[in-house]
């Protein structure tokens, strides 16, 4: 009978360890419940599609979490990732942004001045800057080993960082600052899924759920844009809130050329979730609060329509699928012209047995254009030879100052450059040369404030920061610098040297010239709804923006 004692505890043990495995299940689903709760680690997701005017579909997903404040090292989160938690903690960040870009935002037809294109619109390759909370003297250390860990974080080679000759310490011309920020780039970095993957395991559900699950490798790749963005936000006050966008651009399947008549040649493809991402929502992540999907019809189509009845989700030119839970109307401006609209979906109502697949079947042919910005930007080369040449950045007017200036009479707008280039690039600064509408300019005329920091020769790069300021009724200006090509040792060439040389991205900023959304009543994520300083970057000879919110 002694021997039988044992067996009879079993059923007691196993329930005091099913007892046990309950309690430690209940706070974390707790933290992502409606409730909020877990300490006040948050966590939210939304997805925003937008059709575009060349036949293409825009998404954007955003994902969002947030983690209180606390004085404890090694505090144990529940939702917040804890490889974000400890970057902060140990590197005294105030601010990081990183992205990994592949293909180049078309201002033209995609638009330049949403919160969207202003935003998320970034540089080829991988763009990282940081501000930090620490002594001017501790920063350039904290700096290289900051990109050594998110090198190992996100599978990328971030660490060529590292080397002073590849990042730079601009003073006001990319943000404000006390000495305390640094910025690099690497143009040729290549963005593959390994980059994805380990992006996608911050979040609390990875791609197992919600609305992660729609990111399909081969979708997303195929695209004519990719971006994958993390920032950063800490303070003592507010704890660490990191923002994670995914920015595509994607061709939906449209009929063979042979179907299409010349009447059809304007008529936009239908889509839906199912087609662009081969999947269907059946439901959100457990451990986020919110779960929305958003479509967005800019104010350029919503004009082309005439016959819009109360539900304008289903007109004669189109058909929304299904018909969305809410309605946003963008407020009117001054002018009275009519503004966007979304369409909310709640992923929440959907499930295994009645799946959310969002659509627009179009009707109609319908041709419109996206709102652009005032100023369209590019850089180009100058010159013969592999020796010497200038490099020109050159400003066009888009026709759309009444949008933004109103009256041209006595109307200026300041302009910053921002032009950062390698140490083996001789700029010659006192070259430079400023043109308005082909007409030369007097530099003291033009220029408000300059800064310089020279190169030097394999220890630093070459910054150049100025403020200028033109008059709001100018078609074109043009800068122009005159530089020669430093001779290299044959291990200083980057791999495959024929294809060049890759200069970082020029920023041109245009501070007193807003994007924003405005909806009534609605708080809707930073991406989607903000008052933004337009910023423009400039990679390649194309146009690319950032806006930052104010």
């Amino acid at each position: 009978m002694a021997s039988l004692r044992p067996l009879c505890r079993v059923p007691f043990l196993l329930l005091i360890f099913f007892v046990f495995s309950l309690s430690l299940l209940r706070p974390i689903q707790g933290n992502g419940g409606s409730d909020g709760g877990g300490g006040g680690e948050e966590f939210s997701e939304e997805l925003l599609l937008k059709p575009l005017p060349d036949r293409k579909v825009l998404a954007h997903f955003h994902f969002r979490s947030a983690a209180p404040p606390s004085a404890a090292n090694g505090r144990h989160h529940h939702l917040f990732p804890k490889a974000i938690a400890q970057l902060v903690q140990k590197f005294q960040i105030r601010e990081l942004e990183l992205s990994f870009t592949q293909g180049r935002w078309n201002y033209e037809r995609w638009g330049g001045s949403d919160p969207i294109s202003t935003r998320n619109a970034k540089p080829p390759g991988v763009e990282l800057w940081a501000l930090f909370d620490l002594p001017t003297e501790e920063i350039d250390p904290t700096w290289k080993n900051l990109t050594h860990a998110l090198s190992g974080l996100f599978c990328a080679s971030i660490n060529f960082l590292e080397s002073p000759t590849s990042y730079s310490s601009p003073y006001w011309g990319f943000l404000s600052n006390n000495g305390n920020l640094r910025y690099g780039a690497l143009p040729r970095e290549a963005v593959c899924t390994e980059n994805l993957t380990p992006w996608l395991k911050i979040l609390p559900c990875r791609d197992k759920a919600g609305i992660a699950s729609l990111l399909y490798r081969p979708s997303i790749y195929k695209g004519y844009y990719h971006s994958q963005r993390l920032r950063l936000l800490s303070s003592k006050s507010k704890g660490i809130i990191l923002e994670q966008t995914l920015t595509v651009v994607l061709q939906p399947n449209s009929y063979t050329s042979s179907l299409l008549s010349s009447s059809d040649a304007q008529l936009q493809p239908s889509w839906s979730l199912s087609q662009l991402f081969k999947k269907e929502m059946t439901g959100k992540c457990v451990l986020a609060k919110s779960s929305k999907i958003f479509l967005e019809l800019e104010r350029g189509l919503l004009e082309k329509i005439v016959e819009i009845r109360d539900d304008s989700w289903s007109n004669s030119f189109f058909d929304l699928f299904p018909s969305p839970d809410r309605e946003i109307k963008e407020l009117e401006n001054s002018n009275g012209q009519v503004g966007s609209s979304l369409y909310e979906y709640k992923v929440d109502n959907s499930n295994e047995n009645k799946p959310l697949d969002v659509g627009i079947t179009w009707k109609l042919p319908l041709v419109w254009s996206s709102v652009h910005a005032p100023f369209q930007a590019s850089r180009f080369l100058m010159g013969s030879g592999n020796e010497r040449g200038s490099i020109a950045i050159s400003l066009q007017s888009t026709q759309t100052h009444d949008q933004y200036f109103g009256d041209l009479n006595d109307c200026t707008v300041p302009v910053i450059v921002l032009q950062v280039v390698p140490w083996y690039v001789k700029v010659y600064y006192h070259t430079l040369q400023i043109s308005i509408d082909g007409k030369p300019q007097t530099l003291s005329d033009v220029i408000e404030k300059i800064q310089v920091t020279p190169s030097e020769d394999k220890l630093l790069p070459g910054t150049l920061e100025i403020m200028l300021r033109f008059p709001c009724s100018m078609l074109s200006a043009t800068l122009s610098l005159d530089f020669d090509k430093g001779f290299l040792h044959i291990d200083e060439y980057p791999p495959d040297a024929n294809q060049g040389f890759d200069i970082p991205s020029a920023l041109v900023t245009f501070p007193n010239i807003y994007s924003s959304r405005s909806y009534p009543d609605y708080d809707v994520s930073d991406d989607s709804r903000c008052s933004t300083v337009c910023r423009k970057r400039i990679s390649y000879g194309l146009t690319l923006k950032y806006c930052s919110c104010l």
